[in-house]
Parts: structure tokens; sequence; C-alpha cells
């Protein structure tokens, strides 16, 4: 009688433990969410308070609730308040910050890109601490600097001018750190090099094939300085005195004063904050337009 040899028992190492969910990263992406919840609200509440108190009257200002519609829809007749008030110089308003902000932004965007361009692709002395001292005077307030400019222009006879305001928004520290680091990672060094071997200058280098290749940073720059000239107040209000060359901000608090001064007798309250809602659309359409530009410039700028 034959013996069936059985094959010997194999061990199986036990299954390992399934691995337990992190609750700690749990419990960062819940404050991660209250956080951002909590600044929505923060940027989102004055905004929706602006678009409610510019549909109400003047009275009703005052005798409803300040989140939420009145019975009557004033939002038209307040549009034509704000444009008629004082012979149309709100338009006049809108036009001077038109053109402060966008000359304004375009020089300080091709000067943050030409310096952002030459720290990063040339080596020359004191580099390091050239750039150093430039990112130093990210801490140093505009308010402190608004004294010394205006005593500076007024030496040079600028003041009361268009230049007072345009001038000092062309240095932009913030954007020149951006471009640097756009630039080294966008660019590369055997383009250049190309171009010097083709015999290309440096300036025809800079403007025909590093300059195109920086859009995307340009352009975040670019919306960067046209939000800080246009929103800019207390510059203007230093440097300039006559009403013709007033921007939207200074005019909106010139137009208040007068309705504070005159204890609401004039009804300009409505037409202020009207005002200030129409002031921003400009704002919104620039950045609609060229969002898909700066969105890219700055995630480079983050990766970098």
């Amino acid at each position: 009688m034959t013996k069936t040899l059985e094959p010997p028992a194999v061990s199986r190492a036990p299954a390992p433990p399934s691995a337990p969910r992190a609750p700690r990263k749990d419990r960062k992406s819940v404050i991660a969410t209250v956080f951002l919840l909590v600044f929505f609200c923060y940027f989102i509440v004055p905004f929706f308070w602006l678009v409610v108190s510019a549909t109400k009257t003047n009275s009703s200002l005052f005798d409803s609730f300040g989140f939420w519609f009145s019975g009557h829809f004033n939002l038209f007749d307040n549009i034509r308040a704000v444009f008629g008030y004082s012979d149309g110089v709100f338009w006049h308003w809108m036009v001077n910050s038109a053109w402060y902000s966008v000359l304004a932004a375009l020089g300080a965007a091709l000067l943050a890109t030409s310096a952002g361009y030459g720290f990063s692709k040339f080596a020359f002395f004191g580099r390091s601490g050239m750039f150093t001292l430039i990112l130093g005077t990210i801490a140093v307030p505009t308010t402190a600097l608004a004294i010394p400019t205006y005593l500076l222009f007024s030496k040079a006879g600028l003041t009361d001018t268009p230049w007072a305001v345009i001038l000092p928004s062309l240095v932009n520290p913030i954007g020149i750190y951006l471009m640097r680091a756009y630039v080294a990672d966008s660019v590369p060094d055997e383009v250049l090099e190309a171009g010097r071997i083709d015999g290309a200058s440096e300036a025809r280098i800079f403007f025909r094939i590093a300059l195109p290749m920086t859009v995307p940073g340009f352009t975040t720059v670019f919306l960067f300085s046209l939000v800080s000239t246009w929103n800019n107040y207390f510059l203007p209000l230093v440097m300039i005195s006559n009403p013709r060359w007033y921007p939207v901000t200074v005019g909106l608090a010139q137009m208040n004063a007068t309705a504070n001064a005159g204890g609401g007798a004039q009804a300009l309250f409505s037409v202020v904050i009207t005002g200030a809602l129409i002031s921003i659309i400009p704002l919104v359409i620039a950045f609609l337009l060229l969002q898909r530009f700066w969105q890219s410039g700055l995630s480079a700028g983050a990766v970098k």
C-alpha cells in the first residue's frame, strides 16, 4: 500500500494591518478650509455691502438693514447722479485714473522685467548686495516716503502734474523679485547664447527673445501695478492739489467730504457709494481679460 506524500504546509505571513488614516492630515485640511472661508467672507462681505448700498437712496442707507436691499431699487438713478455730478467730473476722474494706472503699470512691468532679467542672466560686481537692498525697500512703508518724494518732486517742479503720480509708481521691488525668479525659470541660457552667436545685440536679445518669453510674468506684474496705482490715494492726495488732475480715489474722497460737511443735506452718500462701485469695474474687467496670463505667471514664480 503506497503512502501518499502530502506537500509541506506553506507558512503564510500575516497580512499587514491596514494603514490607519491620518487624522492629523484631515484636521489640517479642515483648518485650511475654515481659514479660506474666513478670508472669502472678509473679501466678499464688503463687496456685497457695496452692491446692496448702491441700490438705495440717501435716506434708505440709514433707515434700512445694511446687508439687504430696501423697498425702492435706486441703482440707475444713482448712476445717473454719479455721472451728472458737477458737470460730469466723475468721467474726468475715471480717465485720469485710467491713464495714470496704465502708464505706470506698463512702465513698472517693463522696468521690473528688465531688472529681473539683468539680475538673473548677468554676473556683475555687487549683484547680490544690490538685490538684497531692493528687497529691503519692501519693508519701508510707502507713507513714510510720501513727504521726501513730495520735496524731491517739488524741487524738480513736477508737483501738481500727472508725472508726480506716474513716476513714483514705476518703482516695484516685489515685481523685480518675481521677475528675477520667472526669468531664471522661463528663459534658457542656451537661447540667449544662440542669439549672441548670431550677432544680435543685448538689447535686441532682450526685446526680441527674452521679453516675449516672459509674457505671463510681465502680465502679472502689470496687473499688480495697475491695481496698486488705481487704488492709490495717499500719493495723489499729497502730490496733486489741482482738481483737474484728481484720480477717482481722491475725487470720491472730496465728494464724500462735501457730503459730510453738509450733514447729508446734499444727498451725496448714495452717489459716493455708487461711484465707488463703478470705480472697481475696470479692475474686474482687467483681471477677467488677463487672468490666464497672471495665473500662469504666479504658478511659475511659485514653482521656482
